[in-house]
Order: structure tokens, then sequence, then C-alpha cells
């Protein structure tokens, strides 16, 4: 009994033997907190382009694909790409606005050619981090954490609504919402021992549930694209376009911001501990040159997911046996239509309902970090001033203070507020003095 117990414990642990029966729920909880996250981009990007339905649906499916594969190069690295650690992987958000304007001006061809260059920049960048990584103080750290907590409040509140549709906000979407998040609580506050740390996922599947009966659920098309299909390896040539791959470029150093903030925000709240610089670099170097195996599928950038990061903030899982599950789920998912078709399924309140509560621990844990840096004056400057910009210039009411700038640095800041606080703390970490005292 002692061993089985000591098993089902290495849930909190790092590595250690966990038994599939307890690791395949925790992993599910993993990719179902992501999956409908991970899909959106492409549709928008795509749609952008002017691709067909049918060409968007082979995207998707190597979309699930390939965040497998990324997820289990960062739980099990190979060489020096990996964190080690239990980031999952998806396809950014972050890119959509400079992908899409890129797909409007020179087609899908030039985006996936931007991507996949910049994917080898961001990963050539992750290798060499030792050079630059002491650039990124824990302030600076921190303040990037808290930044990413706060951009996510909106996103918790799209999905709570029902997301990009047009009964958003509706009567039954917040009530499906409500019921998902009330599941979540009653079950974290009922259940004892590692059943109590499944509180997402049995929200997950109660909401599902509920939301079939409320027709929120279209069953008939899960099995509408067959049994099996596999990904289609280069399905646009990619093209080399100067401007489109400079634009992404830019992007990718956002992105590698908000995956700097993301690991460091998961490696303080998941194990206690500070971030190494081998881990910074694996991660990063992971988040590129995955992005260039995602370019070779057709698809967007691949990136950390902070639906996770605040997932594993909550229930403190970060077994690596545990989230491999989830990935290899993910990769089943993209070989086998009915699987993704039915995390696909999945309606985005039942989702908001689950996740507004992880984003707000993402928050928190910037918060601890702020104050494990230390409330110096220095620190205290840096924090205050860089999110004070960076929420108040991106605020939607207000995005109209960037009129007066060329259209690239409009689409890199001017709503991104982890890329405005992630430059104005390390200006304010290099230019202030030490000791203000």
């Amino acid at each position: 009994m002692k061993d089985k117990t000591s098993s089902v414990n290495n849930i909190y642990k790092l590595d250690g033997r966990v038994p599939i029966s307890k690791a395949i729920p925790f992993g599910l909880q993993h990719v179902l907190a992501m999956f409908v996250s991970n899909l959106a981009p492409i549709s928008i990007v795509a749609a952008a382009a002017g691709l067909t339905q049918p060409e968007i649906a082979i995207l998707l499916q190597n979309a699930m694909f390939v965040a497998g594969i990324a997820t289990l190069i960062q739980l099990y690295p190979l060489w020096k790409v990996g964190a080690k650690l239990p980031i999952v992987m998806g396809v950014s958000f972050t890119f959509v606005t400079v992908l899409s304007t890129v797909a409007v001006n020179y087609g899908y061809p030039a985006v996936i050619g931007a991507v996949l260059v910049g994917g080898i920049f961001e990963g050539t960048l992750g290798l060499l981090a030792k050079y630059w990584r002491r650039i990124i103080s824990p302030i600076v750290a921190a303040s990037v954490v808290t930044a990413i907590g706060f951009s996510l409040f909106t996103v918790g509140a799209r999905s709570f609504g029902g997301g990009y549709v047009e009964d958003f906000g509706s009567a039954e979407n917040l009530l499906l919402g409500t019921i998902t998040l009330g599941v979540c609580l009653t079950w974290n506050c009922l259940m004892k021992g590692y059943l109590k740390q499944l509180a997402v996922l049995a929200g997950l599947v109660v909401g599902y549930v509920v939301a079939i009966f409320m027709g929120k659920v279209d069953l008939t098309v899960i099995f509408a694209d067959g049994i099996v299909a596999l990904p289609k390896l280069l399905p646009y040539k990619p093209e080399f376009n100067m401007g489109a791959i400079f634009s992404v470029c830019i992007i990718y150093l956002v992105s590698a911001a908000e995956t700097i903030g993301d690991t460091t925000a998961m490696v303080s709240s998941g194990l206690n501990r500070e971030i190494s610089d081998q881990e910074i670099s694996g991660s990063l170097a992971c988040d590129g040159y995955s992005s260039v195996v995602s370019s070779l599928f057709g698809c967007p950038p691949v990136t950390s997911f902070s639906q996770n990061v605040g997932l594993i903030a909550m229930t403190k899982v970060v077994n690596r046996f545990t989230i491999m599950t989830g990935a290899i789920s993910m990769m089943c998912a993209g070989l086998l239509p009915p699987v993704g078709n039915f995390f696909a399924s999945l309606p985005e309140s039942v989702l908001g309902g689950c996740t507004i509560m992880m984003f707000g621990t993402i928050l928190t844990s910037g918060m601890q970090m702020v104050a494990n840096a230390g409330f110096t004056q220095r620190n205290v400057t840096i924090a205050a001033l860089s999110l004070s910009i960076g929420i108040g210039f991106t605020t939607a009411s207000e995005i109209g203070l960037w009129h007066i700038f060329p259209e690239m640095i409009q689409s890199v800041f001017s709503a991104n507020v982890v890329a405005v606080v992630f430059v104005a703390s390390i200006i304010l970490n290099m230019i202030l003095p030490k000791n203000m005292r």
C-alpha cells in the first residue's frame, strides 16, 4: 500500500513513476485546457489567406500532431533543444495579427517561409541564451509573468461568454460557463488527495455533457472526416519574402519573452525554485526549432501555453510522464480525426468556466515572484512603471496612443501588453542605478 501511495504522489514530482491509469486523466486535463486555443489561430490566419475549408481541415489536423511533438521535445529534450520541464506547447496566438497581414499581402506560402526562418532565428537565440540571459533579471521576469496574467484575463472572459460567436454573452453561454466553474470549485472543495487536482477535468466533462443537452455541441461532425488520416508534410511550398521574414522575426522576440515568462512562472509555482539558464535556453530552442517543424506541416509557430502554466500553478502536478500522456493524446488527435473533432467540439464557454481562475493564478505567481525579488526601491520602480505603461498603453480604449508610430511598431506593441512590459522592464533594468536607496 505504501508503494502504491508513493507512486501516486509522484505526480507532484518532476520525475518518477506514476500509474498509467492515474497519469492519463491529468494528461487529458492539460489537452482539454488548451485544445480550442491551439486550433483557433490557424483558422484565423488561413481564412485571411483565403484557404478553403478542406485545406484548413488538413492544417488543423497537422497542428494537433505538431503540438504533441513539440510538447514531447520540451519534456524529453533532443540534445540542448527542450527544457526537460512539463511545458505544454501549441500554436501561438501572438503571431495572428502579423501572419494575417502577411497572408493577405504575400500569400500563405510566404507565411510558411517567414515562420521557418523565424523559427531558426529564435531557436538559435535560445541556444545562445547564456550570453544575454543576464539582462532578464528576477524583477524583469516577474514583471513579464504578471503581464501575462493580466493579458489572459480578457481571453478568459471572451471564452466564458462563448468565444467569437454571434451569441457571445448570451444567457446560455453564461449559464454554461457558470455551471462549469461551479463544478470546478465544488470538486476542489469536496475531493481529497490527488483527485482534488482533477477539478478542471471534472468541470470540462460535466460542462460538455450539459452543453450536449443544451444543443451547443454538434456530435455529427465527430466522424465527418473519416477514422484515420496521416498528417500531410509540406502542404505548401515555402516562399521567402524579406519584409514578411523581418516582421515575423520581431514577433518571435515577443514570443520568446512570453516563453521566458511562462517557463519562469511554471518553475516558480510548480517546482518552488528559480529557473536555470539551461532551462531557459532549452525552452527557447524548442520554441524556435519546433516552429520550424510546424512550418514544414504548413502551420504557424508553436509556443508554450499559459493556460497549462496556470493549470500547473493550481494543481502542482509537474510529473513529466503524466504530461507526456497528454502529448501522446494530441498526436493521436492528429492521426485520428474523430478524436480531434471530439476535442474541438468543446464549447468555448465550458473552457472559459475552467480557465478563468487558472489565468488568475498566473497573475498571483507573478506577484509572488515580485515579492521574492524583493521590494527594493529599484525593483518597485521597474515593476510599477513597466506594468503601468504596458497595461495602460495597450488598453483597447487608449490604443490610439500608438497612431504616430509605423504600422510595424503598432502591430507588435499596440495591443500586446507582454511585449511592452518586456521592453520597458529591460530598459529600466539597464538604465536605473543599482543602488537607489
